[in-house]
């Protein structure tokens, strides 16, 4: 949990250049006129990377994952390169062109230079599953060719890129025939359920290069084959499902709808949390905030993350060492007996790993275990509730779950499991931050994600928006309510000054008008959720000793607020 940014500037450039050129956003290309074609070639790569260029050998194809046919391009960056794949096209003169693709894995950028008029882009962090890129341009009085491109992101995951089209007047190069919009799916049925989800399949529509699925009319989520499972739903609750066929040109009228009703809940991790809750981070450490012990931790905050535990030389395990001397003598046996009072009055006190500067590597079973056993023993030695995963220099999905879950087994029921990404790792359920917390979910108690520190983001609704309003706040935690974390897993973490972030810094008052927003849909900006979230579990600031030198502000005003909603 820094004090400074915690994000690489290439990633807050990024996030910037997309508020003021992301002109396409996420969408599907209107279906062809009957004069237009295709002007790309090999634009499907079944013919390899024939008429395509790729920067520094970045570029093979690949026949998994696919959207259409039986190929796909992969693109790797590495290094300074970000994995550019560029191809000539012949077009006409004045005239007006479509040009998108499909595109998954990381951040991955769709363009065209040399347009005699307005070059012209845009693109999306990274995705799990298909997601289209389009965007139009129109050509100078006297340009006959431009140059489309793809590209990556620099030290982000490979890309993969597909069926990419250039729909426009025929510019006599050449190009792949234009398909027909497809016919409406048949057969749409329920085919499971549980407390947070409802699972469809549908028949193979001929021609469809990937399917879009509605909830209650709203898109949720695009597929390629012939299921899908929609998550993040509310327990004994009916909705309605559609589901329409795609492909390049375009998308068929949506099928008839069916209902699907969740099952009643069975639960999630965190002990004796209260429905509603707000958690505070307390510095072990004295960097100009008020120094505090913990037992003067403000009674508004009912979870306390004692940050942090440190790497060790074993691989994956953790330790923590009081700084006694940095906060004027506290000794270790004061620190214990001011978390047992603190427990006593109903609070939790978790140790939190990681921070700006966290250095700790899960990334195989014995780091795993030994991950899971040295927190295990922190919690037997301090009285700790359990643990806070604040690991802003990445982690693996897979070898972390398995560490939090083998955590779990030792200290049953009662653990109390938190997370604090940081924004740019919860943009998609295919992160692994995010993958994580999905994992983990049946032993998760909540996901404090940082709204500070991050630059511009995209929305759920795929619209880019500005860190410091309510519609950041609002925009972002819809991802993970939509994305498949219970609403009582998921809070807003702001800082509780100017002086605990670097930027992003929104007044109590905001956070609690986002507060309401998501759970009772009142005090929303231009952004509203489809829904509301009652259940919502409340918020986090770093830290409470920046709240105390800020005379208590935050806690006095976002924590009567929180533990008073719905």
């Amino acid at each position: 949990m820094p004090i400074l940014s915690r994000k690489p500037a290439r990633f807050r450039t990024a996030a910037l250049i997309a508020a003021l050129a992301l002109g396409g956003a996420l969408g599907v290309a209107g279906p062809a006129s009957a004069a237009d074609v295709n002007n790309a070639k090999n634009a499907g790569f079944e013919s390899g990377l024939t008429n395509w260029t790729c920067s520094a050998s970045s570029g093979t194809t690949v026949s998994s994952p696919v959207h259409g046919g039986s190929a796909a391009l992969k693109a790797t960056p590495a290094g300074q390169d970000n994995a550019k794949c560029v191809q000539t096209v012949a077009v006409k003169p004045g005239a007006t062109y479509t040009l998108s693709a499909w595109v998954q894995g990381g951040y991955a950028y769709l363009g065209a230079t040399g347009t005699g008029t307005t070059d012209v882009s845009t693109w999306t962090p990274d995705s799990a599953s298909w997601k289209q890129l389009t965007t139009t341009f129109t050509t100078g009085a006297s340009t006959t060719s431009v140059t489309v491109y793809t590209h990556g992101w620099y030290g982000q995951a490979a890309y993969f890129a597909d069926d990419v089209s250039v729909y426009g007047p025929d510019g006599g190069g050449g190009g792949d025939p234009a398909p027909t919009v497809p016919a409406t799916p048949a057969g749409l049925a329920v085919s499971g359920t549980t407390s947070s989800s409802v699972s469809l399949t549908w028949n193979t529509v001929s021609g469809a290069t990937g399917y879009n699925v509605y909830r209650n009319g709203t898109k949720v989520t695009a597929v390629t084959g012939t299921s899908a499972t929609v998550t993040g739903l509310t327990a004994s609750t009916s909705y309605s499902f559609q589901v329409a066929a795609v492909n390049s040109a375009g998308e068929s009228a949506k099928s008839g709808a069916v209902t699907g009703t969740t099952s009643a809940s069975t639960g999630t991790g965190g002990g004796a949390v209260p429905k509603h809750a707000v958690t505070g981070y307390w510095q072990n450490f004295n960097n100009g905030a008020t120094v505090q012990k913990l037992s003067a931790v403000q009674s508004q905050y009912d979870i306390i993350a004692v940050a942090f535990a440190d790497a060790t030389t074993t691989p994956g395990a953790v330790t923590f060492t009081l700084d006694s001397a940095g906060l004027g003598g506290y000794t270790v046996d004061q620190f214990k007996a001011d978390i047992k009072a603190k427990q006593a009055a109903g609070k939790k006190v978790v140790v939190s790993v990681g921070g700006q500067n966290g250095t700790v590597s899960v990334s195989d079973p014995t780091s795993a275990a030994n991950f899971a056993n040295s927190v295990y023993a922190l919690m037997q030695t301090y009285g700790f509730d359990g643990v806070d995963i604040d690991l802003e220099n990445g982690l693996n999905a897979t070898y972390m779950s398995q560490a939090l879950r083998s955590l779990a087994a030792k200290a049953g029921s009662g653990l109390v499991l938190t997370m604090a990404p940081q924004t740019i790792d919860m943009q998609s359920t295919s992160n692994a931050y995010f993958q994580t917390a999905l994992n983990v979910k049946d032993i998760l108690t909540v996901v404090n994600m940082q709204y500070y520190n991050s630059g511009s983001m995209l929305g759920c609704d795929g619209k880019v928006y500005s860190q410091g309003s309510v519609d950041f706040l609002t925009a972002l935690a819809c991802i993970q309510l939509e994305g498949g974390l219970a609403p009582s897993q998921v809070g807003l973490g702001l800082s509780a000054s100017t002086s605990g972030a670097g930027s992003g810094y929104v007044s109590p008052s905001v956070v609690n008008n986002a507060l309401d927003c998501l759970t009772k849909g009142t005090g929303c900006g231009s952004f509203k959720p489809s829904r509301t979230y009652p259940d919502l579990r409340g918020a986090m600031t770093w830290s409470t000793n920046w709240d105390a030198a800020a005379g208590n502000t935050w806690s006095s005003t976002v924590g009567p607020h929180v533990h008073g909603l719905p």
